[in-house]
């Protein structure tokens, strides 16, 4: 029997990525994977065992204006969208619904999601929530509709400057993980263990949810790692 053969990412560019086909499949797969992804976020915070590095901002910055943790996801996206100008980014379909979803996903999360007590139940909501991230981000990157946000700024860096996407990525979040922590966000052993685990988690899930498209292109470097949206 042939193996079948796992679709590849394609660079494509914002119009490209519309008509490649598969569209209404794949906005519904986009938008499965964004709700996921929040509904995780969310589970890391009552898990209280560490956030990601951007979402140690977010919750930085929570605690000190008094907005939902969803909102300040949605204003930080923004702002970094307008970083994308001076890098020559264009955004997709997928960037614009992840600013405009991700937040909305997140809040609804710590609505119906309980605060875990005791550390058994911490433990199995933050691996819970690690492999709803992962498939979330799967899902959302296999729909080839754009990087979020905060990925298209580490790939605008490695464009414009030359640095790798590496010491892009890695030199990005420990900024933002500093000024979160300072902010009182939550920083733990969770913390770590997502950053250690979540590429070959969203990796995993990954290739069974990339929409394959007739196009034929190079993978995508820092998709084909790990999301941070």
């Amino acid at each position: 029997m042939k193996k079948r053969s796992t679709p590849e990412l394609a660079r494509l560019a914002p119009l490209e990525q519309l008509r490649a086909g598969r569209l209404p499949y794949r906005i519904i797969q986009l938008f499965v994977g964004l709700t996921l992804f929040g509904l995780a976020m969310a589970g890391f915070v009552r898990a209280g065992l560490g956030l990601a590095p951007w979402d140690v901002l977010h919750y930085g910055v929570k605690l000190h204006t008094g907005l939902s943790l969803g909102t300040v996801v949605i204003i930080f996206g923004f702002i970094v969208l307008l970083l994308w100008i001076p890098l020559k980014q264009m955004p997709g379909l997928g960037t614009i619904a992840n600013v405009l979803w991700l937040g909305i996903a997140a809040d609804i999360g710590l609505a119906v999601i309980p605060q875990a007590e005791g550390l058994p139940a911490q433990i199995a909501l933050f691996v819970g929530a690690l492999l709803v991230n992962g498939l979330g981000g799967g899902l959302y990157i296999g729909s080839q509709l754009g990087p979020g946000p905060r990925d298209g700024l580490m790939t605008g860096l490695h464009a414009r400057t030359g640095i790798s996407l590496r010491l892009a990525r890695t030199g990005v979040e420990v900024l933002v993980l500093a000024i979160g922590w300072l902010l009182g966000g939550i920083v733990g052993f969770g913390t770590i263990l997502y950053a250690v685990s979540i590429g070959p988690v969203t990796q995993f899930f990954l290739r069974y949810c990339i929409v394959g498209l007739p196009q034929k292109a190079t993978v995508d470097p820092v998709q084909a790692e790990a999301p941070r949206i």
